[in-house]
């Protein structure tokens, strides 16, 4: 069953609140970006092949992107991309042990990357702070699970059912589509009694997307961070970054810096990435370039010898 995607008048939304709980963090995204890093424990992830599929190495990697510096960790069980279906029982029993054994080891704010109500449950009683739909909270069920708790939820556009081909993607202007959706969808979760502090958007790079459109969202994130929620730019790695630099995907993580770079200065305030180190030295530097954050320490030039 779909939630209607009823037109909704921004002038609805509430104003921009960018202090935000997640978890047991506070996250100021006036002057902050958060890295999200990515764990999938699937054997047909896009990017890790399935090199996160065993428990032990998920929790291993949740782990060392903790100390890598992410500020959330998105844990899926289940892909998007095309696909055969996977039983919702088999998707807890991916997701959630990684949660528990996380939870007991750090207070890192916990994502559940799912598109599943009964998975988003489980994961949430498991200790997860956030829901990341990539349905853009179609299934009402959906909806309810997140309003039912304290989680967070990141809205993101699509337009295919889960594990579905949608070939030959066509928009007018993607960029004002994909706003319109997202606007529609955070209407009706307001209406369902999510509150507006537990909203977050994401545009859905490649997501039923060619490499034109997914260009044309970075460099108008702007108009998706306009919503007033925190904006997610999930970039890392993507096919529009290899198809732009005629790159595989083990030789994308340059493409995606920019990529993430030009996503904060146009509005991004969270970065979901599988690079983790060199996202957050990207992120930090950005925030230092704003006048978000101060360096670690100043030396140069600053009376002290150079040597």
């Amino acid at each position: 069953m779909t939630a209607p995607l009823d037109a909704f008048d921004d002038r609805m939304l509430v104003p921009s609140l960018p202090v935000r709980t997640l978890g047991s963090r506070n996250f100021d995204f006036s002057r902050q970006v958060a890295v999200m890093a990515v764990v999938n424990r699937t054997p047909d992830s896009f990017y890790d092949r399935g090199s996160t599929f065993g428990l032990d190495e998920a929790v291993a990697a949740a782990l060392r992107a903790v100390a890598d510096g992410a500020d959330i960790v998105d844990i899926g069980g289940a892909p998007f991309a095309p696909g055969p279906e996977l039983a919702v029982a088999r998707e807890i029993e991916r997701v959630v042990p990684v949660v528990e054994a996380v939870r007991a080891e750090s207070d890192v704010v916990l994502s559940i990357d799912t598109f599943q109500p009964e998975v988003a449950r489980a994961g949430i009683a498991a200790g997860a702070d956030v829901i990341n739909d990539t349905t853009g909270l179609r299934n009402p069920a959906m909806i309810a699970a997140v309003a039912d708790s304290s989680a967070s939820v990141v809205i993101t556009h699509s337009l295919a059912e889960p594990r579905s081909p949608f070939a030959r993607p066509q928009y007018a202007d993607v960029v004002a589509e994909v706003r319109a959706f997202l606007s529609a969808r955070a209407g009706a979760a307001l209406d369902a009694g999510i509150p507006a502090e537990r909203i977050i958007v994401d545009p859905g790079h490649d997501l039923n997307k060619n490499t034109m459109h997914s260009l044309a969202l970075t460099r108008r994130f702007g108009e998706i961070a306009s919503l007033g929620f925190p904006a997610l730019a999930a970039v890392s790695n993507k096919d529009f970054i290899g198809e732009t630099l005629d790159r595989d995907r083990a030789e994308r993580v340059y493409g995606s810096l920019a990529a993430a770079v030009v996503s904060i200065l146009n509005g991004a305030r969270i970065l979901r990435m599988h690079n983790v180190a060199p996202a957050v030295d990207a992120a930090r530097m950005t925030e230092a370039i704003l006048g978000f954050r101060q360096p670690a320490y100043l030396r140069h030039n600053m009376g002290e010898s150079n040597d």
